[in-house]
């Protein structure tokens, strides 16, 4: 096997909405978890690994264990977009003027200086990083002609060397950190809107973090304080501190706990009437004080029986004694690659759910997604219903077919089947507040009146120009159910849209 574009694409894979930032190590890992235990992979790509880093024209300075490079990454993204939000706006917004059938074009350059200095037995490192993100035309929220220069990393850090066991890193300032599978801490960073970008997503790195990690042999241990870099208008003051135990073993199989507590928050909770029969309520700075708990894994259960299957879940719990909230989540998966046919179909289903309120209860039951990896090969529910619903009171049946007709090209079609877990309760944030008749009466009510929300459908291609350089295009289909039908007394049309874009990662 050469040392081509899609042996390692370090740095960036357009995974549809947005960019999954990826170091090779980590890609590296995924590839191997596809392609099963056993082969000659793993060693072919640590040795492009080693070629590429030979070849790195971005290092600007190697000497006497000082080491300076620069960083460049830099996307273009053309959005279309027919009935966005199934155009909702005609019945609550007929007003506003708002056009439901959008295309919009919208950038992002993110330039970066790193160092690394050796000082026996111990690193020094660093970065500083900032993005320039724009927009041009009127994008889905209605916002557009707009952008943002903005301090992505800054930080400063001290770590053993790489040979070291047991080891050590701690860092201080803005940086990129995901615990565990990115369920409830990874995006860090908030784009679109006055900053523009809304699709690209090119911001991830939290506007303050201090991570302390200590490694012995295959177990991680993690303490971290994090606050997110949010938009100026809607900054929630958010401060979470906590912890991450793991540990990794062979062909990307883990296992692990994240915990963590919610120092400060202004951020407020939505709370069903009682009955559902009624406007929500606003619980103010419902966030602060919030405890959450963590647990994922990943793993091949069969061995090398079935090295090419694995399974993986999730379970999350929360709670909040300052305003008696308990709210849970999660996801099972299971994925098998059949690596002996051609074009190496990889098929994984999921099923995935978070708490909503319960009308019925005096208690808080409102799951809190706080700041998850949103992207479709993640944890977004569904595609184009992940612009309406975050993951709260929904939950969804997710099957993905992913194949490789060459190793520069990739395509995935996936499909998601959305619905409520609770009938008028909100679902995102309270919006959707409308009139139902109950019993003769007219009633305002929140959420839905049935369960099923949407069936979703987005095909998805990927193409490794070169080893810097990605194209992404996609399109999408989203099909209301009952439930998104119930909200506007109607059949909504089906939502279409289609997205091409081009990342470079140097």
């Amino acid at each position: 096997m050469g040392c081509r574009g899609s042996d390692i694409d370090e740095g960036a894979l357009q995974v549809g909405a947005g960019t999954q930032k990826l170091n090779s190590r980590l890609r590296i890992r995924r590839l191997v978890g596809w392609a099963g235990a056993g082969t000659p992979l793993l060693a072919s790509l640590l040795a492009c690994q080693q070629a590429l880093a030979a070849d790195d024209r971005m290092l600007l300075l190697d000497h006497d264990g000082l080491t300076i490079r620069m960083h460049l990454q830099a996307g273009l993204n053309v959005v279309a977009e027919h009935n966005v939000f199934w155009n909702y706006a005609d019945t609550f917004a007929p007003s506003a003027g708002f056009d439901s059938n959008k295309t919009w074009l919208e950038g992002y350059i993110l330039p970066g200086l790193s160092f690394t200095r050796e000082l026996g037995g111990v690193v020094a490192y660093g970065k500083v990083s900032a993005v320039a993100s724009g927009t041009l035309g009127i994008d889905a929220y209605a916002t557009g002609n707009t952008g943002r220069v903005t301090l992505e990393e800054g930080y400063l850090g001290l770590r053993s060397d790489e040979n070291s066991d047991p080891s050590f890193d701690v860092s201080v300032g803005p940086r990129e950190f995901k615990a565990g599978t990115g369920m409830l801490l990874a995006n860090g960073g908030s784009s679109g809107f006055d900053r523009g970008a809304l699709k690209l997503g090119p911001r991830k790195a939290w506007e303050m973090a201090s991570i302390g990690r200590f490694g012995f042999d295959n177990f991680t241990g993690t303490a971290f304080y994090l606050d997110a870099n949010e938009q100026n208008e809607s900054d929630s003051h958010t401060r979470i501190v906590g912890g991450d135990f793991r540990y990794d073993g062979e062909a990307n199989t883990f296992a692990g706990m994240t915990f963590g507590h919610v120092l400060k928050s202004d951020s407020p909770y939505p709370k069903a009437a009682p009955g559902g029969i009624g406007v929500p309520t606003l619980v103010a700075n419902g966030r602060d004080g919030l405890n959450f708990v963590n647990v994922y894994g990943r793993a091949i259960p069969f061995g090398d029986s079935f090295e090419n299957l694995f399974v993986a879940g999730d379970f999350a719990y929360q709670w909040n004694e300052d305003v008696d909230m308990r709210a849970w989540g999660g996801r099972v998966q299971v994925g098998y690659t059949f690596a002996e046919y051609s074009w190496a179909p990889t098929i994984v289903y999921s099923y995935q759910t978070f708490s909503g309120d319960d009308p019925s209860t005096s208690r808080l039951e409102r799951f809190d997604p706080l700041y998850y990896e949103g992207s479709p090969s993640s944890w977004s529910t569904g595609s184009k219903s992940s612009m309406v619903f975050i993951n709260s009171n929904v939950n969804a049946h997710q099957l993905s077919l992913r194949v490789t007709p060459t190793e520069r090209d990739t395509l995935t079609l996936r499909y998601a089947y959305i619905s409520a877990n609770e009938l008028r309760s909100p679902i995102q944030f309270g919006q959707g507040t409308h009139l139902e008749i109950i019993n003769g009466v007219p009633n305002p009510v929140a959420g839905v009146s049935a369960k099923h929300l949407s069936d979703d459908i987005f095909l998805e291609y990927n193409r490794v120009l070169n080893p810097n350089t990605y194209l992404t295009a996609g399109f999408s289909v989203s099909f209301p159910g009952p439930g998104s039908d119930s909200v506007v007394s109607s059949n909504a049309p089906v939502w279409t849209g289609g997205f091409v874009n081009v990342v470079v990662n140097f």
